[in-house]
């Protein structure tokens, strides 16, 4: 494990790297040296930066972490959803989901590549249909252990990831410090250098978060999982809804549509005889029209332990047709990682209660 006082050198900003440099005495350039190696050439330990001096290296070595994530397990095959579970350097474990876009046309790759990514170990806000959270809240992901995930997938898979997406375990607007930093990392030209347009970051319904977030400068897009087109049904599936309703959701929202270029969209998956009847349908098309917003209708992977079902695809249909016949720009996601058990923390909660069980 990892010394717990040191810093990932991961987790630094180039601004930051340079003023840590600055103190150490050395030249400005060595930042851009250092995260070429760190991001560029993926090299694992600074004894490889081999440009450096050997004098600077050690220095960097005693002063900043550098872990990797240990993969545990993949499931999936190439050129379809695949599910990652990472260890992390204090033995929590992290899930990452590789998701291609579109099916693979004619034998050729999917046109694009989609990661989602944890923030959190584990998840302190309870929404009922969600494994994350079964097993509790454990702490924040680190910025490096956000980006970690992104270089790890790449390295296991081959892939160029292209689309980030911040709905793995977790909340991540109760991180936003960490994940913000992330991003920049995500984003920039000396990082990982994916457009800011191609991260999107959900929440449950943090609404004073979407505020800040919608102070950030980066034109990232925003998730809204919603799940339920009124407080009664919300309350029932997702306790954050106790703390901010529907309509102080919604005003969050307005504030941050206000503010961006990219239209929201609304998250909501489908519960069998919970969230999917005709009129939930109705009020969801209410507030997408309200907000200009785009809705994405998943229909609900099974959790071992938990009592919800996915509805029939006829009911799935109806619903997206009630959206469309609103004026609704609405998708109704098909079969991704339902036979791999893609749901969020899904894959690590199945691999702690065997630890448990064979202890």
């Amino acid at each position: 494990m990892a010394d717990a006082a040191k810093i990932d050198i991961k987790s630094l900003l180039f601004n930051q790297l340079q003023e840590e440099l600055r103190q150490q005495g050395e030249p400005s350039y060595r930042a851009g040296q250092i995260m070429g190696w760190l991001y560029a050439k993926r090299v694992e330990s600074f004894e490889k930066m081999t440009d450096l001096p050997r004098e600077l290296r050690r220095r960097l070595a005693k002063l900043f972490a550098f872990d990797r994530l240990e993969v545990v397990h993949v499931l999936g095959s190439r050129d379809t959803t695949r599910k990652f579970l990472f260890r992390l350097a204090d033995g929590n474990l992290l899930e990452s989901v590789l998701i291609p876009a579109s099916p693979a046309l004619y034998g050729g790759k999917s046109d694009r590549r989609t990661i989602c990514i944890s923030t959190q170990v584990g998840c302190a806000y309870g929404c009922k249909f969600c494994a994350s959270g079964l097993e509790g809240f454990s702490r924040n992901l680190r910025t490096s252990e956000i980006v970690d995930q992104i270089i790890a997938v790449e390295r296991e898979s081959s892939d160029k990831i292209d689309n980030v997406v911040f709905m793995g375990m977790g909340e991540p607007l109760a991180n936003l410090q960490n994940v913000m930093r992330a991003i920049q990392i995500i984003n920039a030209p000396w990082g990982l250098g994916i457009g800011a347009r191609h991260i999107t970051v959900s929440t449950s319904g943090l609404a004073p978060q979407i505020k800040k977030l919608a102070e950030e400068s980066l034109q990232i897009r925003l998730a809204v999982s919603l799940h339920g087109a009124t407080d009664e049904v919300r309350n029932q599936i997702m306790p954050i809804n106790r703390r901010y309703k529907i309509e102080t959701l919604l005003s969050a929202c307005d504030y941050y549509a206000a503010r961006k270029k990219q239209r929201l969209t609304f998250e909501y998956i489908l519960i069998a005889g919970v969230n999917d009847s005709d009129e939930q349908a109705r009020l969801l098309s209410r507030y997408a029209c309200r907000l200009s917003a785009k809705v994405n209708l998943i229909p609900y992977n099974l959790v071992e332990g938990l009592p919800w079902s996915r509805p029939s695809r006829n009911r799935q249909e109806k619903f997206l047709l009630i959206l469309r016949q609103h004026g609704v720009g609405a998708t109704l996601r098909r079969e991704k990682g339902h036979d791999i058990n893609a749901a969020c923390g899904q894959l690590r909660l199945q691999t702690e209660r065997a630890l448990v069980s064979t202890a």
